[in-house]
């Protein structure tokens, strides 16, 4: 068998999920277990365009409704950037607003609920974040938390890494988050009783056997790797003019010297000195 394929390529979780409803009402279930089971969900967005595997910034994410009409947003999220939580409260709320035509009573609202599965950890400020991995966000009042609105808009993430380092109970949640982190390791695999997590490492290595699904996850991948190297390099670059403005700064002074402020600013100490005989051609 070929190396299998990883099920946090969100190209091999959307064809995992979106190919396999009964599996996606397993997983929703799974990691909402103290809301009640769904048993049956239609997925909206079941196709992948080509455009999708190299557009930037596109996630691709399953995007189901169960027959009370309910819609979930599922997704596996491996980059970490600046706006990502704000583009999933906005889906999350387009969903929740697009339901009703105009006139069409308020009551038939139905819940628009994110679940997330992040393949980093978000929260790691202070210690209580970093003992936390499974959160859920909805509308509740600061003071009073217990005072809340429903959970017809709910943003449901799991820190999978953070997670599997915790060590949960054991129970299906848990069996998802070691499906997530430990598919490649076939001795821990075979240890894990949940039955759809079972079908899941079946359908991985069916995908895994398939040659276009490699393929198609290998250009996803490429894609999403160029897409965080070229934000690091604008991040690179941000961080030299910022350094170049500051050392430009400190000569204009005229109290310390180059090697001072190549200490101050990062910058190298030829950097510096280039960058005060820039300033001084120009006078």
């Amino acid at each position: 068998m070929s190396q299998l394929l990883a099920p946090t390529n969100d190209y091999v979780f959307k064809r995992l999920f979106a190919e396999a409803p009964d599996l996606l009402v397993d997983l929703i279930n799974d990691l909402r277990p103290d809301l009640p089971d769904i048993a049956t969900v239609e997925v909206l967005n079941p196709g992948i365009e080509p455009s999708e595997l190299t557009g930037k910034y596109i996630i691709l994410d399953v995007l189901a409704r169960d027959r009370n009409g309910d819609c979930y947003n599922v997704e596996v999220q491996v980059r970490r950037y600046g706006a990502w939580h704000k583009r999933g409260l906005f889906y999350l709320a387009r969903t929740l607003g697009v339901q009703l035509a105009a006139g069409e009573d308020y009551q038939e609202l139905r819940a628009a609920v994110g679940l997330h599965l992040l393949d980093f950890d978000l929260f790691t400020a202070t210690a209580a974040e970093r003992d936390q991995a499974v959160w859920r966000f909805e509308m509740r009042d600061e003071r009073q938390p217990e005072i809340t609105l429903g959970n017809i808009l709910q943003m449901n993430l799991i820190e999978l890494k953070k997670a599997d380092r915790l060590g949960l109970p054991d129970g299906p949640l848990r069996a998802w988050i070691t499906f997530f982190t430990h598919w490649e390791e076939e001795f821990t695999m075979a240890k894990i009783a949940h039955e759809p997590v079972k079908r899941a490492m079946s359908r991985i290595r069916e995908l895994s056997a398939d040659e276009e699904a490699r393929h198609l996850a290998f250009v996803r991948e490429r894609a999403l790797r160029d897409e965080v190297s070229q934000l690091n390099e604008a991040r690179r670059e941000g961080e030299q003019l910022r350094a170049e403005k500051t050392a430009r700064n400190l000569i204009s002074l005229n109290v310390l010297t180059d090697e001072q402020i190549a200490q101050a600013t990062g910058l190298s100490v030829d950097d510096v000195g280039k960058l005060r005989s820039e300033g001084q051609g120009q006078r």
